[in-house]
C-alpha cells in the first residue's frame, strides 16, 4: 500500500518526528509567510510618470491617486498591514483633481499602523483643482479696446480658455454673512496669488449708499431708518453710465452694519436715477444711509494691474498681469467639490502636499478619528481650507494656509449634551489672507463643540474676526495674532457671543496687537452679549482697541493680562439689563431659550456658577420668579485682577458700575519703563509693583509659531 505521508499516524508520539508532508507543509507555510512580510513592508509610489499597470513599487510606481487608493485596499484585503505603517509616496508634479479624492473606512490605518500620503523625499507634490493657462496675447479687437481705459488697453493680455478645454467658468453667487457656503466661481491666481475681479472703485475705495425709497424706511431696532432690501437704493456716481453691458453685475457691501457683508447680483441699474435694484436672495437687514459698497464683474473697471475679467458668451479672459506674464503662473480654479475628503476613516495624516485650486474646500473629514494634515500648503481655495465635522483626536499641524474664499480651518466635535469632548486641534500653523469672499465670520478657526483646541498659530491679513468659538471646554494658546478685521468692524480678534452656558472656555498665552476695524473697531478678546464664564489669563495685548471686552457677560476671570498702549485696557457694561425690545427679547428670550437647550444637571455640575441664574430665571424645572416682571440679567461674578497697563485701564457703562465687578491687585500706569518694548517681550522691571500683587510671567517667547521640519519644509514648498 501507498504511504500516506499526511496521515496523523505517521507523528510519533513521543518526539514529534517530522515527515515529508509535514516539512513541505512548514515550507510552503514559511514562503507564503516571506511574500507576505514582503507585500506589506513595500510602501506605495506613485508618479506623473508612472502607469497604473505597474506595481506600485518605487521604480514601477502607479500614475493615479485613486490606483494607489486602491492598492492601499487590495493590500488591506490580503494581508495586515506593516508594524509601523504605510506610506504612500507623491513623486513632485501637478496631481490634476478632476474628481475628489474619496477615502472611506476601508482606507483607514490602525493606531499602530497609520496610512500616510506624503510627498517624496525634497520633491513637491501638488494636488491641484485648477488648471494651468497658456497662450495670452495683447487685446486686438477693437470693441474691446474701446471698452477698456486707455491707460489698460496695451497692458490688459487675453487667453482663449475655450481653446484650452474650459468652458465651465462657474457663477458668482450671493455669498456673505449669514449666507451658506457655496462654492466660489471661477477664479484666476497668477504667482501664486488671487487676482481681483474687476471692480470699482477700486480696492481700499468705496462707493456709499446715498438714500433709499423713502416710503420703504423702517426702524432697525436701534433707533436707525433703514431701506427695504427689496426696494433698492441710490447711489452717489455716475460711473456706470460708461459700462456697455449691465449684464452680471454684482454689489458687495456692507449695507447695514460693519460686521454684516453680503454679494448681491443686480437685477436693475438705472445710470439716469443712480438706483439699483438687487436680485434675490437678498441680504440680511436692509439698507441703511452712506453704507459702503463697491461694484464687481465689469470690462471696462479692468483698469489696474492684477485685475480679470472673463467673458462668459466668448470664453475669453481678460487680465492685467502685475508682472510679466511668463515671470509667474497663472492658474484657473475649476473643481467645485473638496481635493480630499475622508469620511468615517481613521489613522490617515497628509503630510508635505500642496493643496491648492480648488472652488470649494480643500479638505473635508468627517466621523473616523485621528486623521491629521500635518505640514501641508493650501491656498487660493474657493471656501475652507480644512473643514472637520464629528469624530475625536482630528488635527491639523504645522501647515500653512493662505487665500481662502472663507475661513482657514472649521472644527466641529464633541457632545454638547454630555460635555464629551472632541479633542481636535488646529496647532502651529500660518494663516493669512483669508476671508476674500464671504469677509465676515469666516474666521482662521472656528471651533464649535466641546473640547477643541487651536494652539502656536500665526494669524494676521484678516478682514474679521482671528478666532471664533461657540461651545465649551474649548483652548486657545500661545496665538500670535494682529491685523484682523482689515475690512469690518464691530468684531474680535478672539470672539464668541449670546448664550449662558458657553463655559469652561480658556483664553491663554496669546499675543493680540495692532488690531484694525473701522466704525467701531476691533476687540481684542470680545465677550459679546451676555456670553459667560471664560478665562482670560497671560495675554499680551498691544494697541488693541477695547482689549479685553465684557459685553455683558457673567463670570469671567481676566487675570494676569499684560495691556499696553489700548483704549482701553478692559471695558464692560450691563446691556443684560437694558430694557428697550432689541436687548430684552435678547435676554428674556434667546438667552433663556439657549439656557434651556441643554441638560441643566450636567452643566450644573460642571459649572456651578450656572445656579446663580436661577435668581432671574428661576431654579430648573421650578415656576417662574414671582414679584414682579423680568428686568434682566446683570453682569455678576466677573473678576478683573492681578493685571498690568501701561496706559488707559478700564470703562465701565451702560447700566453698570464698578460695584458690579471684582476688580483688584491691578497695576495701571504711564510710566514707559514699567514695560519694555515689544522687540524686547514686554518685560516688566525687576522693581515693578505688580510682582507683589502677585503678577506671574508670560512666556512671550513662547507664542506663536514653533520651528520643526515641517515648517522649514514649507519655505521650500511656497
Amino acid at each position: 500500500m501507498k504511504k500516506n505521508y499526511c496521515d496523523a499516524s505517521h507523528w510519533s508520539d513521543k518526539r514529534w518526528e517530522m515527515r515529508p508532508c509535514l516539512l513541505a507543509h512548514c515550507l510552503v507555510g514559511i514562503l507564503a509567510l516571506w511574500l507576505i512580510s514582503m507585500t506589506v513592508q513595500a510602501d506605495i509610489y506613485v508618479s506623473l510618470e508612472g502607469d497604473d499597470n505597474n506595481p506600485g513599487m518605487e521604480h514601477k510606481p502607479f500614475a493615479t491617486l485613486e490606483r494607489a487608493r486602491d492598492a492601499v485596499r487590495e493590500m488591506k484585503r490580503n494581508a495586515a498591514l506593516p508594524e509601523n505603517g504605510l506610506t504612500v509616496w507623491l513623486r513632485g508634479g501637478d496631481y490634476v483633481m478632476t474628481n475628489t479624492l474619496e477615502l472611506t473606512a476601508e482606507d483607514s490605518g490602525t493606531p499602530s499602523s497609520p496610512i500616510v500620503w506624503r510627498s517624496y523625499s525634497n520633491e513637491r507634490a501638488r494636488m491641484l483643482g485648477g488648471q494651468v493657462l497658456s497662450g495670452f496675447q495683447k487685446v486686438a479687437n477693437v470693441d474691446v479696446r474701446a471698452r477698456l481705459n486707455e491707460s489698460a488697453r496695451d497692458s490688459v493680455l487675453q487667453a482663449d480658455l475655450h481653446a484650452q478645454g474650459i468652458r465651465d467658468f462657474g457663477e458668482l453667487k450671493s455669498r456673505g454673512f449669514g449666507r451658506p457656503t457655496l462654492p466660489s466661481h471661477g477664479e484666476l491666481c497668477f504667482d501664486s496669488r488671487p487676482m481681483t475681479l474687476a471692480r470699482w472703485p477700486n480696492a481700499g475705495n468705496w462707493e456709499h449708499i446715498k438714500d433709499f425709497p423713502k416710503e420703504t424706511g423702517v426702524d432697525d431696532g436701534h433707533g436707525t431708518n433703514m431701506g427695504s432690501l427689496s426696494a433698492g437704493f441710490f447711489y452717489e456716481s455716475d460711473r456706470p453710465e460708461r459700462w456697455k453691458s449691465k449684464d452680471n453685475i454684482w454689489v458687495h457691501g456692507y449695507w447695514a452694519y460693519d460686521w454684516a457683508n453680503s454679494y448681491e447680483r443686480i437685477a436693475e441699474l438705472d445710470a439716469a436715477r443712480r438706483f439699483i435694484r438687487t436680485s434675490e436672495p437678498y441680504g440680511n437687514y436692509g439698507f441703511i444711509k452712506n453704507q459702503r459698497f463697491y461694484f464687481l464683474n465689469i470690462l471696462e473697471e479692468l483698469d489696474q494691474p492684477g485685475e480679470w475679467f472673463v467673458d462668459a458668451a466668448t470664453g475669453i479672459l481678460y487680465f492685467w498681469p502685475p508682472n510679466p506674464i511668463e515671470s509667474g503662473e497663472a492658474l484657473f480654479s475649476l473643481l467645485e467639490r473638496p481635493i480630499v475628503k475622508l469620511t468615517n476613516a481613521s489613522h490617515i495624516t497628509f503630510r508635505g502636499i500642496v493643496f491648492e485650486g480648488a472652488r470649494g474646500n480643500a479638505v473635508e473629514i468627517s466621523g473616523g478619528e485621528r486623521n491629521l494634515i500635518d505640514g501641508c500648503l493650501l491656498r487660493n481655495i474657493g471656501d475652507w481650507a480644512v473643514t472637520i465635522s464629528g469624530g475625536t483626536h482630528h488635527g491639523i499641524h504645522s501647515c500653512d494656509v493662505f487665500d481662502t474664499g472663507d475661513g482657514g480651518v472649521s472644527l466641529e466635535g464633541g457632545n454638547r449634551q454630555t460635555l464629551t469632548p472632541a479633542h481636535h486641534f488646529v496647532e502651529n500653523c500660518h494663516f493669512a489672507r483669508l476671508g476674500r469672499w464671504s469677509k465676515c465670520y469666516v474666521p482662521a478657526v472656528s471651533m464649535t463643540g466641546v473640547g477643541l483646541r487651536a494652539s502656536d498659530n500665526f494669524i494676521h491679513d484678516h478682514p474679521h474676526c482671528a478666532i471664533l468659538f461657540w461651545g465649551n471646554d474649548h483652548l486657545i494658546e500661545f496665538n500670535d495674532i494682529h491685523h484682523i478685521a482689515l475690512e469690518t468692524g464691530d468684531v474680535g480678534a478672539i470672539y464668541t457671543g449670546r448664550d449662558y452656558t458657553f463655559r469652561g472656555n480658556r483664553i491663554l498665552h496669546n499675543y493680540i496687537h495692532e488690531t484694525g476695524g473701522v466704525g467701531m473697531g476691533s476687540m481684542g478678546v470680545y465677550m459679546d452679549d451676555c456670553v459667560s464664564g471664560t478665562e482670560v489669563f497671560g495675554n499680551v495685548f498691544y494697541k488693541a482697541h477695547w482689549a479685553m471686552f465684557i459685553g455683558g457677560g457673567r463670570d469671567h476671570r481676566v487675570e494676569n493680562n499684560l495691556f499696553v498702549d489700548c483704549d482701553p485696557a478692559v471695558r464692560a457694561d450691563a446691556r443684560g439689563l437694558d430694557a428697550s425690545p432689541v436687548w430684552r427679547s435678547m435676554v428674556d428670550r434667546t438667552m433663556r431659550e439657549r439656557l434651556n437647550s441643554v441638560p441643566l444637571d450636567i452643566y450644573r455640575e460642571r459649572y456651578p456658577e450656572l445656579k446663580t441664574l436661577d435668581a432671574y430665571y428661576g431654579s430648573p424645572g421650578g415656576d417662574p420668579i414671582v414679584g414682579g416682571a423680568f428686568t434682566g440679567v446683570p453682569p455678576e461674578g466677573n473678576v478683573i485682577a492681578r493685571n498690568v497697563c501701561l496706559g488707559d485701564w478700564i470703562e465701565i457703562g451702560w447700566h453698570a458700575d464698578k460695584k458690579l465687578f471684582d476688580i483688584h491687585d491691578n497695576f495701571v500706569t504711564n510710566d514707559q519703563k514699567q514695560v519694555s518694548s515689544p522687540e524686547t517681550g514686554f518685560h516688566l522691571s525687576k522693581d515693578s509693583p505688580a510682582w507683589e500683587m502677585g503678577f506671574k510671567p508670560i512666556p512671550f517667547d513662547r507664542i506663536g509659531l514653533q520651528e520643526n521640519e515641517d515648517r522649514r519644509r514649507l519655505e521650500m514648498m511656497r
